[in-house]
């Protein structure tokens, strides 16, 4: 079933929308929550939540694409119980994720403040726009569905060496180009 008979189920409000969805993207969906949260029991809970937010927002909303809905579903969902369960420690692939973009992003953007913290989405949104298809794919995977330099390396059929590499070098480029904007105010 294709996603725009998925989300005519949804608007239809036929149950079968979530088993349907269940199906067809469960796995990607558990796969990153399982990269931001470790446990099994946590993703799966992720998983129905995200399935249930879908029922909940479908209508009014009409996703032009289902499975980047849903991935920032479940996204979102599994960063929250994240935070929820880590809520004093730092022991997470989530914490190595994000302490890698730490060194990235200068200090002088706050994320308490929402001014700030748009406009450096809209620098970051820009400067991925910039970056050939497979480098905007490998940053979008590593730093927003959280997969691991492993399985990236695997996927492109390269060593985590190189994975490493890459993705280090494509930090150093956003912090270039977050310092030029700096430059210029």
């Amino acid at each position: 079933m294709d996603d725009k008979e998925l989300v005519r189920l949804f608007w239809d409000r036929d149950e079968t929308a979530l088993a349907e969805c269940g199906q067809k993207y469960g796995s990607w969906l558990r796969r990153i929550a399982m990269n931001i949260l470790e446990l099994p029991e946590d993703a799966e809970e992720c998983v129905n939540d995200a399935l249930l937010a879908a029922w909940n927002r479908i209508p009014p909303h009409e996703p032009e694409s289902l499975k980047a809905f849903l991935g920032k579903l479940i996204r979102d969902i599994a960063v929250s119980r994240y935070r929820e369960n880590h809520a004093a420690r730092r022991d997470s692939s989530l914490r190595v994720m994000l302490d890698e973009l730490a060194e990235t992003v200068p200090s002088s953007f706050r994320v308490e403040d929402e001014v700030e913290a748009n406009a450096l989405s809209a620098l970051i949104e820009s400067w991925l726009r910039a970056q050939k298809k497979d480098e905007r794919a490998l940053f979008v995977r590593r730093y927003y569905y959280g997969e691991t330099v492993k399985s990236l390396a695997a996927a492109y059929g390269c060593s985590e060496q190189k994975m490493a590499q890459i993705m280090l070098r494509l930090r150093r480029s956003l912090k270039k180009a977050i310092e030029k904007t700096e430059a210029v105010k």
